[in-house]
């Protein structure tokens, strides 16, 4: 296989290249990229799901698509601690502060985002140098019926809030499976967004996040992990 090879033509043989690729190291997949492993992901989050992109030759790059265009699959890294559970909440996508209060769920980016799921596990416990930690088995995902329902809780709840104007008032306590975070290089930036009496202002940037003990819930359903207390 390519090192960067064109886009997969179906999910089998996306599949096949994700499976191909368990048991790598990120320094292997970073030689066979020609790109430098950063001693720290801290300020590099986006290092190790641009490294597998290329590596599995995902095409959608900024644009608001699945990454797997052709395919509709979004990949998602999911970094893991020793036994297996999700060591972090999972970024999904930014929130048009403006406009996502009138838009459909089935018509949202977050839908759009997680209808269909690569899911990559890396292992992310924070004594293994990023280095020398692994990748695990994929998973292809797509929520059920149960699933879908507990997200379009959490989206209509906080959607509604947004459409409020009172996006200030939302915390991580908020979603059962999703919550809406700060998403900002820093605390200048901003985007335009509504207050409670509808007059533009200026808001730092959000995000839909899927909390840890959700995609917890995956992994234990497709994997023989021991359950979080």
């Amino acid at each position: 296989m390519p090192i960067r090879p064109e886009p997969p033509e179906s999910e089998a043989e996306l599949w096949s290249r994700a499976r191909a690729l368990a048991g790598l190291s990120l320094a292997q997949l970073a030689k066979d990229d020609d790109s430098n492993v950063p001693e720290k992901l801290l300020h590099a989050k986006g290092w190790v799901g641009q490294l597998l992109e290329r590596r599995l030759g995902a095409s959608a790059g900024s644009k608001d698509e699945p990454d797997f265009q052709l395919l509709g699959i979004e990949l998602k890294t999911l970094p893991v601690d020793r036994v297996g559970r999700p060591c972090e909440s999972t970024f999904v996508c930014t929130i048009p502060l403006l406009d996502v209060a009138v838009t459909e769920w089935s018509q949202s980016r977050v839908w759009r985002k997680l209808g269909r799921v690569l899911w990559i596990i890396v292992e992310g416990s924070r004594d293994i140098p990023v280095a020398e930690r692994r990748i695990g088995e994929p998973l292809l995902w797509s929520p059920d019926a149960d699933e879908t329902a507990l997200l379009k809780g959490d989206w209509d709840e906080l959607t509604g809030i947004i459409g409020r104007g009172d996006v200030e008032s939302i915390t991580g306590h908020l979603g059962q499976a999703m919550q809406v975070r700060p998403k900002a290089r820093d605390s200048h930036a901003r985007r335009r967004g509504l207050d409670e009496d509808g007059v533009l202002v200026e808001r730092l940037p959000r995000g839909f996040y899927l909390r840890a003990s959700f995609t917890g819930r995956i992994l234990e359903r497709a994997f023989v992990l021991p359950r979080a207390r």
